[in-house]
């Protein structure tokens, strides 16, 4: 196998990294872990969906399924880490502010069980904005996709 041929080694983040990436906290961390990483260009993240989760109190008893909303910031906060582990600096001193969703749809329920896997895609990236696109997928299938608009930016600035 030449050199040019040697398949490019992708960056993965356990638990532990995911929260050294990004400054979100139970409940509202919604990655378990991030399986691949390339460079800014796209990861996966995973969110394990369990009946213990707070949200599936009213949402709906007797029928819990994943909010949409939930769906959503899981495929932000993938963005965000992959976008902050790419810069080389952390979650501690660095903010991802959500800017935009179009083109949100919900193709099926999440429930308790299932595992989301969230793919983000680069689409652009500006200064300080970057944009993605993310799929959210149970068992290799779309659940939800959407395009999301974030700036990264130093605690304190606004």
């Amino acid at each position: 196998m030449s050199e040019a041929e040697v398949p490019e080694k992708l960056d993965s983040a356990d638990i532990n990294r995911v929260l050294e990436l990004l400054p979100h906290r139970y409940p509202m961390l919604m990655i378990d872990r991030i399986i691949e990483m390339k460079s800014d260009e796209s990861a996966i993240g995973i969110k394990n969906v369990t009946n213990n989760e707070p949200f599936f109190q009213g949402h709906f008893p007797g029928h819990p399924v994943m909010p949409g909303v939930l769906i959503v910031e899981a495929m932000a906060q993938t963005a965000g880490a992959l976008v902050i582990n790419h810069l080389g600096t952390s979650g501690s001193n660095q903010l991802v502010y959500f800017m935009t969703v179009d083109r949100a749809r919900f193709r099926k329920p999440v429930v308790p069980g299932d595992v989301l896997h969230v793919h983000v895609t680069k689409i652009q990236s500006r200064g300080s904005v970057w944009k993605y696109h993310g799929e959210g997928k149970v068992n290799g299938q779309l659940v939800a996709e959407c395009d999301l608009g974030a700036m990264i930016a130093g605690q304190g600035t606004k």
